[in-house]
């Protein structure tokens, strides 16, 4: 019956299905969104199960066999374009994946996640990691689960990384922190061994309203489009997005800590300005969506260091925030201010970490995660674990569970095999910042003169208008003549901190 509808005619249904399970993807982004912004306390039981009952409608809408029919029907024409190929192609694999999944496993998933998260806020609370322990055990085991439901070669971890940046393997992992520990140690070194700048003046007190409205107009001048966005409060920072027109970020303010909300506005600015720049006319399609977690990041990453944390970027904007602050940086020369939010110190958080040490945190928790998927790590163990490594990598005492194992929310979220993307997506920032600067002359002019117009049109031009249409790699060739190369970080590092 399939084969006598025009292809046109099939692709435009395989369209709406599509579309229907993005909305009720996107309607329990919302309820997650408002979990982590301002669901009361005791709002969270309900909350549970209304995201688990969406969870599986779209689960049921995603794995319905006319859906798959429709799919296998495409995937045999032959008169289809090359983006339209390359959705029926990518919706096909997820689909498969899906179908792996039993519902009664959905649902429990979904389930354990809400209690893990609202377990991780009261135990963030109470400074217990004992409080997070019971509900994390289950969703490691969850996860274990997850892993034989999708199947692997070598490691079991690969299953779960292969879910945020597609064909990535412990293999290639270990290649690459092997490249942090041989190339960046020595740079340590070498920094450590300067005088340390002083920084205390970020650390004397910065008024939240103050914050709020300059992390704003940093928002804005980016080109974060406000009238698709807003920005509010919650306990971890993070981007949500429900279709490029309604694209949301969250920061958190510390008024003893100028940095705490300065790069959480402008990383998660970068994530959002990635998410408006998708193609609406994809939405609910492969290529309306990101395409690897490793691309996404390097466009925070992009944003938040090589752009937000340059000399040029401060040139335009240090008088104004002196005239906002006075007392506090009215007699700080812009250099100072510089070498202080540039400083570079082995510290216990991770999203507070300077750009050098920041890839021995994500190391750890790429090395925890290993353990606990192989069953080599257990949670009963995993605080010592956790405090071990940062003494062994980072030479820092940790002092309590919530500078320690209950810092990051991605544990809570069942989020494994997400943080190795953070190193990958700095590595491809600077490999993409370089290929923006070599392709556009006076870059560094216009960001000292708070410019942004032509940056972002280029990401938009070479990264974001493709969605899924490439893997990482082949995106990273794509833009900068090559796949992803360590040397271009280890030479922006070295340029930037010798």
């Amino acid at each position: 019956m399939l084969v006598k509808k025009a292809t046109a005619e099939l692709y435009a249904e395989y369209k709406t299905k599509m579309e229907q399970v993005a909305d009720v993807r996107n309607a329990i982004a919302v309820l997650s969104w408002d979990q982590e912004t301002y669901l009361p306390e005791k709002g969270s039981a309900f909350r549970g199960q209304q995201i688990t009952t969406l969870s599986t409608i779209a689960h049921e809408l995603f794995t319905n066999a006319e859906l798959g029919n429709i799919l296998h029907e495409l995937a045999s024409r032959t008169d289809l374009d090359e983006r339209k190929q390359k959705n029926i192609a990518l919706s096909l694999e997820d689909y498969d994946k899906n179908k792996k999944y039993p519902a009664a496993f959905v649902a429990e998933m979904s389930q354990t996640t809400s209690a893990c998260y609202h377990a991780w806020i009261k135990a963030r609370k109470l400074n217990s990691y004992e409080a997070f322990e019971t509900p994390l055990n289950k969703m490691i085991l969850l996860k274990r689960q997850e892993t034989e439901l999708l199947g692997y070669t070598g490691h079991p971890y690969n299953a779960l990384l292969n879910e945020y940046e597609r064909g990535a393997t412990t293999t290639m992992l270990d290649t690459v922190f092997a490249d942090v520990r041989s190339s960046l140690s020595p740079l340590l070194e070498k920094v450590a061994a300067q005088p340390l700048p002083d920084k205390q003046f970020l650390h004397k007190h910065y008024d939240k309203d103050k914050q709020w409205q300059f992390g704003l107009r940093l928002l804005k001048d980016m080109g974060y489009d406000m009238a698709a966005g807003r920005q509010d409060i919650s306990e971890h920072p993070f981007t949500t997005s429900f279709n490029p027109e309604d694209v949301r970020v969250t920061t958190r303010i510390d008024e003893n800590d100028f940095g705490n909300m300065t790069w959480s506005c402008i990383h998660e600015g970068g994530h959002a300005l990635y998410e408006q720049g998708l193609p609406t006319g994809e939405y609910g399609l492969p290529l309306g969506e990101a395409a690897s977690l490793g691309i996404h990041e390097s466009q925070s990453r992009l944003w938040e260091n090589n752009v937000g944390r340059s000399l040029g970027y401060w040139q335009h904007y240090y008088a104004d925030l002196q005239a906002l602050f006075p007392e506090n940086l009215g007699n700080v020369p812009l250099q100072d201010f510089y070498r202080a939010i540039n400083l570079v110190q082995p510290s216990l958080i991770r999203t507070e970490a300077d750009e050098l040490t920041y890839h021995f945190h994500v190391m750890i928790r790429y090395e925890i995660e290993k353990g606990l998927i192989d069953g080599s790590i257990g949670t009963d163990g995993l605080r010592d674990t956790w405090n071990q490594y940062y003494k062994q990598y980072l030479h820092v005492d940790v002092p309590d569970d919530v500078r320690g194992v209950l810092q990051d929310i991605h544990w809570s979220h069942g989020s494994f095999g997400y943080f190795p993307t953070y190193s990958l997506g700095s590595f491809y920032a600077a490999q993409l910042y370089n290929a923006a600067q070599t392709q556009l002359p006076g870059l560094d002019q216009e960001i000292s003169n708070g410019r942004y117009a032509n940056l972002l049109d280029w990401l938009r031009r070479n990264i974001h208008q493709y969605g899924r249409q490439y893997t990482s790699n082949e995106l990273c060739e794509k833009v900068t003549g090559e796949p992803l190369q360590f040397r271009h970080f280890l030479r922006y590092a070295e340029e930037k901190f010798k």
